[in-house]
């Protein structure tokens, strides 16, 4: 068996109030499970940095190529100084919960969420049920709900309006 390695790490300080609220407003505003996934994406954010940072003696081709990778993922990045200037909250807002919020097909980042887990969104037409998935740029348009979920929403609709029409 493979050993999985973690993802992130622990804070330097577990009991630093100002840290502890600034995540809980994160945790709040993109509807996140807990706070290991913010520590999460400060961990690849901090990869992105040190593959910038090796990258500066590169050549230019190199460089290219992995600024190409990131403007695929969502962010508008030209420079190495634009990659070093990237935060957490920029990678927050490419979470999948944040894109469906924005399309309008749910009405919270904690709704989405929910939507996700239970299989209820797809992308171009597949299932996806990772709220943390990073929606690349081309997929952005492809989410939608999934047909038998439209269909169930549909019926809905219907029924709610048939009995306002009946009062």
């Amino acid at each position: 068996m493979i050993r999985k390695h973690k993802k992130f790490s622990w804070p330097r300080k577990l009991y630093d109030k100002q840290r502890i609220l600034e995540e809980n407003k994160l945790v709040e505003k993109y509807g996140l499970k807990n706070k290991r996934e913010i520590w999460k994406t400060e961990a690849k954010i901090k990869h992105f940095r040190n593959r910038t940072k090796s990258l500066i003696t590169a050549s230019q081709e190199e460089q290219n190529k992995f600024f190409d990778k990131l403007n695929k993922i969502g962010f508008d990045v030209k420079t190495i100084a634009d990659v070093l200037a990237l935060s957490k909250e920029d990678l927050l807002k490419r979470m999948l919960t944040n894109i469906v919020v924005s399309k309008g097909l749910a009405n919270t980042p904690k709704q989405a969420r929910q939507m996700i887990v239970h299989k209820r969104i797809a992308i171009d037409n597949k299932t996806v049920n990772v709220p943390s998935y990073l929606v690349k740029v081309t997929e952005e348009n492809l989410i939608s709900f999934k047909k038998k979920y439209k269909k169930l929403k549909i019926a809905k609709k219907k029924e709610s309006k048939e009995i306002k029409n009946e009062s």
